[in-house]
């Protein structure tokens, strides 16, 4: 039986733990090559050994993204191994400091952004041409409903996500009418992860659903058929919208 990602290359930021972990997985269990890209080596490590039991294919790429010369890099040794890239997932994600805008430092402020904004830009500009080379490049990045339900104290992480979102609408822009690449949003909304629990300590885990029935879905929007681009899927309503709306 043919699995419906078979010989797709998918590349995973913060593919070690969480919501990129389980992502990983499910899209080699879908049938792609998984590049994973993560700082901590052994982590990838444990990574690799899941996937190769559920009889999948990995490249571990231990790297922090925040070295933008190494997203160079990558672009091509991409390029020179495989000449084409068909799966983006920008899911890697800082939460930053939860405290007043007048209080948060530069430092921190930059880190967040660094992660959240400009690592997913310089992706794009690294692998543009892997995707256009591509027969079906599709692209997804994680954003959060902290972007538009704006509150107190959430500065760096919502105004980072917010302008990830503009930066992933701009590129499906920019890639519509010319070329065959799909980029969506998705908000996986609250999760069973650490940076959950970092953001509500007092809340119950086994009140949230898993990255696992996220990656599920989300998989769906990286298949060669998915149609739509400059969208977001929002997981806990299970719908797309569309953001002109």
């Amino acid at each position: 039986m043919t699995l419906p990602l078979s010989n797709r290359l998918a590349l995973v930021t913060g593919a070690s733990r969480g919501i990129g972990r389980a992502v990983a997985l499910e899209l080699a269990r879908q049938g792609a090559h998984v590049i994973a890209l993560a700082r901590t080596q052994g982590a990838l490590e444990f990574l690799d050994d899941d996937i190769r039991a559920i009889g999948g294919e990995a490249t571990l790429v231990p790297a922090d993204l925040t070295d933008f010369d190494a997203i160079d890099r990558l672009g091509e040794q991409l390029y020179e191994r495989w000449g084409r890239l068909d799966i983006l997932i920008g899911n890697a994600g800082l939460l930053g400091p939860l405290t007043p805008l007048a209080h948060v430092d530069p430092p921190q402020w930059k880190k967040v952004f660094d992660v959240n904004v400009t690592a997913n830009w310089r992706l794009i500009r690294s692998l543009d041409l892997l995707l256009r080379a591509s027969d079906a490049g599709r692209c997804v990045f994680v954003t959060s409903g902290a972007a538009h339900r704006i509150k107190p104290y959430w500065g760096p992480y919502a105004v980072s996500k917010a302008a990830l979102n503009a930066l992933a609408r701009t590129y499906a822009a920019e890639t519509a009418n010319t070329t065959g690449i799909k980029v969506m949003l998705a908000n996986p909304g609250p999760l069973r992860t650490a940076m959950r629990a970092a953001a509500m300590p007092g809340e119950d885990p086994q009140t949230l659903r898993t990255p696992q029935d996220f990656a599920l879905k989300l998989a769906a929007l990286v298949r060669p058929e998915w149609r739509e681009t400059g969208k977001l899927y929002d997981f806990p309503t299970d719908r797309v919208i569309d953001f002109e709306a």
